[in-house]
């Protein structure tokens, strides 16, 4: 974790079948314009040492982003960053720990809303696709089932629905429409959304320096202060 005291504190979440890795070209970029920058692997991804079969629920996925919001200093304003699935992750640290986050972003990510769950709400395929996609030994399909991706009332307006949110639109992501994202949006009135032109499901790699140019431009908002 580097980076001047002075600035927002980002806190960078991967999405499914990622790492703390894919934020490489990014990080460099938010600290050299004097911000706290802090990358995680959640459990069982990237370097974090668990194994799949120690990581029994989403909670528990999502607990080294949960610890680190946890332990952040009294006074310390986060901006949360979740990509793709890891816009799930960012939702529950939101409604744990509202009062603690400035502003978080989505980027080309699973944005949930007040009054519905967290997980899918239809499978698309066969059965023997469904029990295909449970058995695959990667972090977030086996959370399918989970309670807390089926909770209808996780997410409340006190909590998730207070802080503020920014919806970063890749233009170019062929895994996620530009429709389906700006309907995200929609979802949770009050949400601003920001387009990066040219930028795919990766944007982070596809294009840093335009992600970084709407990170800092959200920084610089007295909105989240």
């Amino acid at each position: 974790m580097e980076g001047s005291s002075s600035g927002k504190h980002f806190i960078l979440v991967h999405g499914l079948c990622h790492g703390a890795w894919c934020w490489y070209k990014l990080v460099p970029m938010l600290r050299a314009a004097g911000h706290r920058v802090t990358a995680l692997d959640m459990a069982a991804s990237g370097a974090h040492p668990a194994r799949m079969d120690e990581v029994p629920s989403f909670e528990d996925y999502s607990r080294p982003l949960l610890d680190a919001v946890a332990a952040a200093p009294a006074g310390e304003r986060l901006v949360l960053v979740g990509h793709s699935l890891g816009g799930l992750n960012i939702a529950l640290a939101m409604e744990t720990f509202p009062r603690k986050v400035a502003a978080a972003v989505f980027l080309a990510a699973c944005m949930p809303c007040v009054g519905r769950h967290m997980g899918a709400t239809k499978i698309v395929g066969s059965k023997a696709d469904h029990t295909l996609a449970t058995m695959l030994v990667r972090p977030g399909c086996q959370f399918l089932d989970d309670p807390t991706m089926k909770d209808e009332v996780l997410l409340t307006d006190a909590n998730y629905g207070s802080v503020n949110k920014v919806y970063v639109v890749a233009m170019a992501d062929a895994s996620n429409s530009e429709e389906m994202q700006h309907w995200m949006v929609d979802l949770n009135p009050g949400t601003e959304a920001e387009e990066i032109a040219g930028a795919d499901h990766m944007a982070m790699c596809s294009k840093p320096r335009e992600l970084c140019g709407v990170l800092l431009r959200i920084a610089d908002t007295d909105t989240y202060e």
